[in-house]
């Protein structure tokens, strides 16, 4: 059983059908990545999946139990957290006040209190700006808290929404080890990305999302090869 499921999903962004019929799956243990032109319908589907959007049609699945018309903090509950597009930290509250926010479904706090100091373990940048207001970190540093403060839900599901935007080449070849580690540590990731040859070499599969429609899927490691993803997609 896959851990989601998009079933024949269709969402509007505003007046624009922004994604429409789309089948997807994410299996437990999968980085599963989406890929697709600026406007192809990716970020629109996170949003979908996390219920900030309404959905027009078609069924999403986590767990096996439709939360197509759940509100977005029952499914944070559920255990989906994401990683908005452009991090979205809260600026004027300090970085331990954002991983503490990232916690607000849970209430244990000796659990809370554990999984910060993870995260401190994880991201040691951000426990040395601890006190620091969100808003004075660098990009990277802020992209770092975005992750930290989406796991501090404990997700059975981490999405992650252009991780890579707007970062200098050292700091993504860094979140991409981080994002690495969180798969290998059993968080299943499903990642929409801009940089669609790092996303796929960093992937188990691939989606290629056309005007709001699946063109291809597969292994990434064999889309990597496809002559027709590789000219469209990679450059080639």
């Amino acid at each position: 059983m896959a851990l989601l499921k998009l079933k024949n999903l269709s969402v509007n962004y505003g007046a624009i059908q922004a994604v429409r019929g789309l089948d997807l799956e994410v299996h437990s243990g999968e980085v599963v990545t989406l890929i697709g032109a600026n406007g192809a319908g990716k970020s629109t589907a996170l949003r979908a999946i996390s219920r900030l959007l309404k959905v027009r049609e078609g069924s999403i699945y986590f767990e096996g139990r439709e939360i197509t018309a759940q509100a977005p903090d029952a499914v944070v509950r559920m255990g989906i957290a994401q990683s908005p597009e452009g991090r979205q930290v809260l600026a004027r509250q300090s970085v331990l006040d954002n991983l503490e926010l990232g916690a607000f479904v849970r209430k244990d706090r000796a659990g809370i209190k554990s999984d910060i100091a993870k995260m401190f373990q994880l991201f040691p940048r951000l426990e040395e700006r601890k006190d620091q207001s969100a808003g004075t970190l660098s990009g990277g540093e802020q992209q770092m808290l975005a992750i930290a403060r989406a796991m501090m839900s404990r997700p059975k599901l981490l999405m992650l929404d252009e991780p890579s935007l707007g970062l200098a080449p050292l700091i993504i070849r860094e979140i991409f080890s981080i994002i690495r580690n969180l798969n290998a540590e059993g968080t299943t990731i499903l990642l929409v990305e801009q940089n669609a040859r790092l996303a796929m070499q960093h992937s188990h599969r691939t989606y290629v999302l056309e005007a709001g429609q699946i063109t291809f899927t597969g292994p990434s490691q064999e889309l990597l090869s496809d002559e027709r993803v590789l000219h469209a997609y990679l450059g080639g």
